[in-house]
């Protein structure tokens, strides 16, 4: 009774602070079937009188979302798993491998994440001109996957350098090279944690706007968040269609973030409970 007494007030506040995540999200979906009458005449915060999906319709087809789509679920997608092999192939060298000067290898990876990408900005832009890269999916993908990949080093490096090394000691005895130990061995135990990296790298690489502002010019390369941008500062848009534009925006992130839930939640849980 006492520890139930103690959890209510932590319960009560999560319930509020969900509401707070929660309600905006609501309101831009109420909002975006509204018709711009209904809009100007009850406010943002009635409900609707009818389904109106023209808003929704006029913005799918004014910056044909589909193909905006196909594009953001590529290099999300790419970003994500490519990060994540990545990450997971530095990590075995430097938390199992214990290469020399392993230290400072992490302060590397740590500065490399938390430079801003304002600064990379000019760099990529040069190199991606001079290689023949600019104004491709590739070059986004490239660069993402780096700068994903240093976070997801630096955290799988804490992971694995706490690995029990009497179960790698057993498999090299068994007759398993360092490729088969990986792969068959500290893959599967780490998934958890693998899961984690892949959701948030997925999303990360969703919701980022400058350098694919910056590199992809082409109507046929942009990603969602972009095309969202461009067409905002247009300001060719009414209330309902900004809603609608807003809430078709964030709706795959969080489709995907639900589809993978279970996932994220038993990778910090495992990581709670080591």
């Amino acid at each position: 009774m006492t520890t139930a007494i103690r959890r209510s007030p932590v319960l009560v506040a999560m319930c509020i602070a969900a509401l707070f995540m929660v309600i905006p999200f609501l309101i831009v979906a109420v909002n975006a079937v509204k018709s711009p009458t209904e809009y100007s005449r009850n406010g943002p915060l009635s409900l609707p009188e009818g389904l109106y999906l023209d808003g929704l319709k006029d913005f799918w087809e004014r910056v044909d979302y589909g193909q905006k789509l196909i594009n953001s679920l590529l290099i999300s997608g790419a970003v994500a798993v490519l990060a994540a092999v990545l990450s997971i192939l530095n990590a075995y060298a430097i938390g199992i491998g214990r290469i020399k000067g392993r230290t400072w290898v992490l302060a590397f990876f740590v500065l490399a994440n938390m430079l801003p990408q304002e600064a990379l900005v000019y760099p990529i832009y040069y190199l991606s001109k001079e290689v023949g890269l600019y104004d491709t999916r590739l070059s986004v993908i490239i660069v993402f996957t780096v700068i994903q990949a240093a976070f997801g080093t630096y955290l799988l490096s804490s992971v694995l350098g706490q690995f029990p090394r009497e179960i790698i000691e057993a498999a090299r005895i068994d007759g398993a090279d360092k490729w088969q130990v990986l792969w068959r061995i500290v893959v599967p135990v780490s998934r958890p944690t693998i899961g984690v990296l892949l959701v948030f790298f997925f999303i990360w690489t969703w919701n980022e706007f400058l350098l694919p502002l910056v590199m992809l010019i082409s109507n046929d390369n942009q990603t969602v968040s972009v095309a969202l941008g461009v067409l905002q500062g247009q300001r060719l848009m009414d209330a309902t269609m900004t809603n609608a534009a807003a809430l078709l925006g964030v709706l795959p992130a969080i489709v995907f973030f639900l589809v993978f839930q279970r996932t994220l939640t038993r990778g910090i849980a495992v990581g709670a409970v080591k």
